[in-house]
């Protein structure tokens, strides 16, 4: 996990953050074992802000993956960050329960989870198979 979180480090500094000056780069690791990467971008209207993880996952979507099997964050901040709940909602959409999830902090530490883990009330689509 600390390749990847590597790889989203190597973006940040392409976060577009004008307003909150928080940036965000994100990498998942699709189902055929590619990386895409993705960084925050904001927008004077807060609520067209596209975040890091949503990017990255639409990135892998367009180039033709299927699953997401790993995602990592980063803000390089003095603590780990979580994607938001919309970010949660959408990590679930293409990853399995047991995906791991992490996030860095500036000491190089990382905090790993599971999307399962952050999100365990998440909707989940009937094409998954997934029963409740």
């Amino acid at each position: 996990m600390a390749d990847l979180v590597e790889r989203a480090r190597a973006v940040l500094p392409n976060a577009h953050a004008p307003y909150s000056d928080f940036r965000v780069a994100a990498a998942v690791l699709d189902d055929e074992g590619r990386v895409h990467l993705g960084v925050n971008v904001e927008n004077a209207s807060y609520g067209l802000t596209n975040c890091a993880e949503r990017v990255a996952i639409g990135v892998a979507i367009a180039a033709g993956a299927k699953r997401i099997r790993a995602v990592a964050v980063t803000a390089a901040k003095l603590h780990p960050i979580a994607p938001c709940g919309a970010c949660r909602q959408v990590i679930r959409e293409f990853a399995d329960a047991d995906a791991p999830v992490a996030s860095d902090a500036l000491d190089g530490s990382l905090v790993v989870t599971t999307a399962g883990e952050l999100l365990p009330g998440a909707f989940l689509s009937l094409v998954q198979g997934e029963q409740r």
